[in-house]
């Protein structure tokens, strides 16, 4: 789900991260706020003050998403099930999961409990802007615990339509699933409405923006837009799911994997094995012994002019965590191993013998065969 991320802080044992595409989002919440909201409801106002409150309003808007996060968090670890983080990424946020939820009723607590401290952070700042009308604090002040208020029950609203991946799209599944006790057909639908809903914002959007409304017409659009995606994409990451577990790594990897000497030059690597087989990654022996491994982005940091005098031991990548993968390891475990390190292909080793290679074309192909005869 997501590309690159940076760690802001821990909260109670939890990494908060942020996506860069939350970036972008961040950016265009406080323009929309600045250029259009807060001007929209207070006249008069210098546009410096609107940015202000246009950024501010932003900020919240990030604590808030947090704070909605970090409830899921809270519950799901109650619960026992593991919680790797908080990463903020476009149009909001996710508490992620270490696993899917082990039963519907626990599914049903995790996701109830977001739009909960949604509308319970919402009310408590509506009742500071109330304090603050009856105190006489500065209109921007109370405009943006307003807004806050607003974004709030908002949030939690948006958040219990019955449109999966959606907090009440998954409230829904779970229901489903707890009456059919089929998380694959309940996934199904769930995922199917959320789609549907999707376009629904779509259309919404660009009749919004045939109307005249361009910052509202492209806000629909464009979560309309994810939520689409995000649906079809929860349910092919279920299949996947379904595929793989409880797979062993050894009935998909090559036992007789194509290896390299560690003697001989980048030309040679180059000229007859990368050239010949087609591979971005192999496995670097010396002495029938597993050395670790060599791959087509360490001989492209090569000078060309160095290919022919520069040997294979020179650049080989020691077999390590980040590379190797024993063979009773579950499939799914692997394929999350390759997300979390950007490898497609690993060496497969039992104690320090290789014994095969796994890639990621190994596990689709399979998952591909399971579907179609299994659908």
């Amino acid at each position: 789900m997501f590309g690159r991320k940076i760690k802001l802080f821990n909260l109670l044992g939890f990494q908060v991260s942020i996506d860069l595409s939350w970036l972008i989002i961040a950016v265009l919440v406080a323009w929309s706020l600045a250029a259009g909201f807060f001007p929209y409801l207070y006249h008069g106002l210098s546009a410096e003050t609107y940015w202000v409150m246009g950024v501010i309003g932003a900020l919240g808007l990030f604590l808030s998403v947090i704070f909605h996060e970090f409830c899921h968090s809270l519950v799901a670890r109650h619960l026992g099930l593991p919680m790797k983080g908080i990463t903020l990424f476009i149009f909001g946020g996710v508490a992620e999961m270490g696993d899917e939820p082990p039963s519907a009723k626990v599914e049903f607590l995790m996701a109830i409990a977001g739009p909960i401290s949604s509308i319970f952070i919402g009310a408590i700042f509506y009742l500071i802007y109330v304090g603050g009308m009856s105190g006489g604090w500065p209109l921007p002040v109370n405009g943006v615990i307003r807004y806050l208020a607003y974004i709030n029950l908002l949030l939690a609203a948006f958040n219990l339509l019955p449109a999966f991946p959606l907090d009440g799209g998954r409230v829904l599944r779970s229901i489903l699933w707890g009456t059919w006790n089929d998380l694959r057909r309940a996934t199904r639908v769930s995922a199917t409405i959320g789609s549907t809903f999707g376009i629904f914002l779509i259309v919404l959007g660009i009749f919004q923006f045939i109307g005249g409304n361009f910052i509202g017409g492209m806000w629909w659009f464009l979560i309309g837009l994810f939520l689409r995606g995000a649906a079809q994409t929860s349910y092919q990451q279920l299949l996947v799911r379904n595929a793989l577990e409880g797979e062993p790594v050894r009935r998909f990897m090559n036992p007789n994997p194509v290896t390299v000497p560690r003697a001989i030059t980048v030309a040679q690597l180059v000229e007859d094995y990368i050239y010949k087989y087609h591979f971005k990654m192999f496995p670097v022996m010396d002495n029938g012994g597993l050395v670790g491994c060599i791959t087509t982005q360490q001989v492209k940091e090569v000078p060309r002019e160095n290919w022919s005098r520069e040997t294979i031991g020179e650049l080989v990548s020691q077999s390590s965590p980040e590379n190797t993968i024993s063979p009773e390891t579950d499939a799914i475990k692997a394929l999350a191993l390759m997300n979390q390190t950007g490898n497609s292909r690993f060496l497969v080793v039992e104690g320090t013998q290789l014994v095969g290679v796994l890639t990621l074309k190994d596990l689709m192909n399979f998952f591909s065969l399971k579907v179609e005869l299994e659908k």
